[in-house]
C-alpha cells in the first residue's frame, strides 16, 4: 500500500464518513479535489478520518471524462482535449497526426496499416455556455449530483470520447495483435460551421486513398435508456435565403406599390402545405420549415420594399436536393413571385442499412444493457454526414440525449462503464482475431 495523502479538513455540511458511505470514489475525489487518477490503494486521511478507498467503485471512463469535462473547448478552441486523448491512444501504439485547418484543430489517430478499418469518431468543441448564473455548478468544473455527471459536453460528447479511447486501451490490451486498423477522426468544428473539421479531415484521407470501412460516431443518440436507439443514417439538410421584391410605399396609396409579404404569401403558403414524400421504412417524410421572415421599416404606414425569408428542408433518400430546389422555384413562378433565392445544402441524406456494423453494435447493446436496439434516422446532422459519401458504414452511438446545448446539460454516471463496454464488444467482433 502506498503512503497515505493527508489533506486539511474542510468545512462540510455532512462528514467524510457519510461521503464514504454514500458516494462513489470518483465524487469522493470530486469532493476533496484530488487529482485523477489517484493510487486507488492508497488511503485518505482528512483531519482525524479515514477513508479506505479499497474496493471502491472505480471508474477509467469517468476519469477520463473528467479530464476531458475541464477543458473550456467552446467552439472552435479544442483546449487540449485532443492532446490528451492523443497521448493515451500514443501509449498503445497509435501513430498520430494532427491536422489544423484555419482556426480549427483536428485529430487523425490510427493503429494498423491495413483494412478494414474501424473508425471512432466525434468533436471535442461545445456550444456556448449561456449565463453562467443559470446553472447549478460551474459548466467547466464537472460535479456529480445524484448520480449525474453534470458540465458543458458531458452528454455531446466528451464522455462517449472517454469511452471510445478507454474502449480501444482495453481491446488493444486483449488483442495487441488484432486485425485490420484502429483510427479516431477527431475535430473541433462540429457545433460550429464545420467547414474546417471532419470534412477537411476526409477530403485530406481521400487524397491519399485512406478509407474507413465502418465508423462509430459518439453523437448522444439514445432517449430513455442507453442504447435504446442508434442512428443508422440521418435526413438532408436544405437551406434557402429567400428575397422577395416588390416597391416601398405609403400604406394609404396601395396601388403605387407593391408589398412582397402580399405576393409572396400564398406562394409560401403551398410550399408549407406541399407533399414533399412520404418517406420510407428508415426515413419519415421531408419537412420544410420556415425559420425566419423579415420586412418593412418597423413603421406601420410604410408597404415594405422587401421580404426576407429562410426556409429550411430535411429530406429522406425518397428525393434529391434538386428535385426539391425545382419544385420551390415551380411554386414561385406559378404565383408570379419576383425573388432572388441562394442554397445551402448542409449534408445529404445517408443510411447504413443492417450489415456488420448495425449487427455488430446490436448484439453489443444486447449483451451489455439486455435490450433490444432502435435504429433511427431522426433529429439532426452530425459529421457523419461528412464520411457516409467515402462507403463507410456510419452509426451513431452514445449516451442519453435531453440534456445537449442545455442549461445543466449530464449524464448519467452508471451509463459511462456500459458504453465503453459496448465500444469494446463492437471492436471485438469487428476486429478480434
Amino acid at each position: 500500500m502506498q503512503s497515505p495523502i493527508r489533506l486539511k479538513k474542510r468545512k462540510t455540511k455532512c462528514n467524510v464518513i457519510d461521503l464514504k458511505k454514500t458516494l462513489c470514489l470518483d465524487k469522493v475525489f470530486l469532493y476533496l479535489k484530488l487529482p485523477l487518477p489517484y493510487p486507488h490503494d492508497s488511503p485518505i486521511i482528512l483531519g482525524t478520518f479515514s477513508i479506505d478507498l479499497t474496493g471502491m467503485n472505480h471508474s477509467e471512463t469517468l476519469e477520463l471524462s473528467l479530464q476531458l469535462l475541464r477543458q473550456p473547448s467552446v467552439t472552435p478552441v479544442d483546449h487540449s482535449c485532443q492532446n490528451i486523448m492523443a497521448d493515451r491512444l500514443e501509449k498503445i501504439g497509435f501513430n498520430i497526426e494532427s491536422m489544423r485547418f484555419e482556426d480549427v484543430d483536428n485529430l487523425w489517430a490510427r493503429k494498423g496499416t491495413q483494412a478494414p478499418v474501424l473508425c471512432f469518431a466525434g468533436h471535442t468543441d461545445v456550444v456556448p455556455t449561456g449565463s453562467l448564473d443559470d446553472w447549478n455548478s460551474d459548466p467547466f468544473v464537472p460535479e456529480i449530483r445524484d448520480g449525474k455527471l453534470y458540465g458543458r459536453g458531458s452528454a455531446d460528447m466528451k464522455t462517449a470520447l472517454a469511452a471510445m479511447v478507454v474502449a480501444s486501451e482495453r481491446f488493444v490490451a486483449k488483442y495487441p495483435n488484432h486485425k485490420g486498423s484502429i483510427a479516431f477522426l477527431i475535430t473541433s468544428d462540429e457545433e460550429g460551421p464545420s467547414i474546417n473539421g471532419t470534412v477537411k479531415v476526409v477530403e485530406a484521407l481521400e487524397a491519399r486513398n485512406e478509407k474507413m470501412t465502418w465508423c462509430l460516431v459518439g453523437e448522444p443518440s439514445s432517449t430513455n435508456q442507453l442504447g435504446d436507439i442508434v442512428k443508422n443514417g440521418r435526413r438532408g439538410s436544405l437551406n434557402a435565403r429567400l428575397t422577395v421584391k416588390g416597391k416601398q410605399g405609403h400604406v394609404a396609396y396601395p396601388h403605387l406599390a407593391i408589398n412582397p409579404i402580399h405576393t409572396a404569401s400564398k406562394a409560401l403558403a403551398e410550399l408549407c402545405d406541399t407533399v414533399w414524400d412520404n418517406g420510407n421504412e428508415y426515413f419519415p417524410a421531408t419537412s420544410f420549415q420556415i425559420s425566419n421572415i423579415h420586412s418593412g421599416t418597423g413603421a406601420t404606414n410604410v408597404v415594405p420594399g422587401t421580404m426576407h425569408t429562410l426556409f429550411n428542408f430535411r429530406y429522406s433518400t425518397e428525393v434529391t436536393a434538386e428535385q426539391l430546389k425545382a419544385r420551390t422555384l415551380e411554386i414561385l413562378d406559378r404565383h408570379n413571385v419576383n425573388y432572388d433565392i441562394e442554397w445551402t445544402l448542409s449534408g445529404l441524406p445517408f443510411l447504413t442499412p443492417v450489415g456488420e456494423l448495425v449487427n455488430a453494435a446490436q448484439n453489443a447493446i444486447r449483451n451489455v444493457t439486455g435490450i433490444e436496439t432502435e435504429l433511427s434516422t431522426s433529429g439532426g446532422t452530425s459529421d457523419g454526414r461528412f464520411i457516409a459519401p467515402t462507403g463507410a458504414q456510419v452509426l451513431e452511438l452514445g449516451v442519453l440525449n435531453a440534456s445537449i446545448h442545455q442549461i445543466d446539460e449530464h449524464v448519467n454516471v452508471a451509463d459511462l462503464e456500459p458504453l465503453a463496454e459496448i465500444y469494446e464488444q463492437i471492436l471485438e467482433s469487428l476486429l478480434a482475431n
